[in-house]
């Protein structure tokens, strides 16, 4: 039989809705140039994104979850891409934006609390944690279809740089989801399949996931193969260094709105060649 959520359980958050509605309304100021600071209606536009990223993230682990049977599912409010389901005010929200500040990686933020047992087989288990990485990359080839369609004629500049910076954060995010550390979802991928004596011993370190990855990117060598990986996907998707790199200025309004050289083929030409 069919596992389904009550129609109430299904229902749309309207906080979900009104970060929609805040995406669309800032995309529309990015096109119009209508804000007094372009960089402001970017910043609106990436971390409204972001949001609405990290709510279809979590919506994917939880849907996964229901279908692989556990249906604690609908009562915890996750199929509803409330926010406020998943976000932890720190982890979910300060400490991402600090990372997105600081180095504009795309941090993993919120978590819904599967209960495991009642997941039907490891495979199942596997693709509840794969579901949410998959979603977010799923998001930056939606974001990026203007540029891998070659549909970008009438579009502004500062909104190419704004969705070549969003793509950034989210290419960043799906791949840092997959790494395979306690309290990652790639570790959620691959715990199922692991002897239970070492999955106890591991547990305690899940937490400090977050914080190794921080640690380890502080590393030169790592850091450079890290965002090479990164521009190299974003190539894939048709994003130049030169949008992503002056998405994040713009979205940095409080240091000024940059002066940015006209867009041409020469620049990026140069960029490459």
């Amino acid at each position: 039989m069919a596992i389904q959520a009550t129609r109430g359980e299904r229902r749309v958050s309207p906080v979900f809705l009104a970060l929609v509605a805040i995406m669309a309304v800032s995309i529309w100021a990015v096109w119009t140039d209508y804000a007094a600071s372009p960089g402001f209606s970017v910043f609106l536009f990436v971390v409204s994104g972001w949001l609405v990223s990290l709510c279809l993230h979590e919506y994917a682990h939880a849907r996964t979850a229901l279908h692989g049977g556990d249906i604690s599912i609908g009562a915890k409010g996750y199929l509803t891409l409330n926010p406020l389901k998943y976000t932890h005010a720190v982890l979910s929200i300060v400490l991402p934006l600090i990372f997105v500040i600081m180095g504009g990686i795309g941090l993993p933020g919120g978590a819904v609390f599967i209960e495991q047992h009642r997941i039907r087989s490891r495979w199942k288990q596997s693709l509840v944690s794969a579901a949410g990485p998959l979603t977010n990359a799923l998001f930056a080839v939606v974001v990026t279809a203007p540029f891998w369609l070659g549909a970008l004629d009438g579009v502004p500049d500062n909104l190419r740089y704004a969705l070549g910076f969003m793509a950034q954060l989210q290419v960043t995010a799906a791949i840092l989801n997959f790494l395979p550390m306690p309290g990652l979802d790639g570790y959620g991928v691959i715990e199922p399949w692991l002897p239970h004596r070492i999955r106890r011993q591991i547990a305690p370190f899940a937490l400090f996931g977050i914080l190794a990855i921080f640690g380890i990117l502080r590393i030169e060598p790592v850091n450079h193969a890290f965002f090479d990986m990164i521009d190299t996907v974003l190539r894939a998707l048709g994003v130049t260094e030169w949008d992503s790199y002056w998405g994040q200025e713009l979205f940095r309004f409080w240091e000024g709105t940059p002066d940015i050289p006209p867009l041409d083929g020469h620049v990026l030409d140069g960029l490459y060649g």
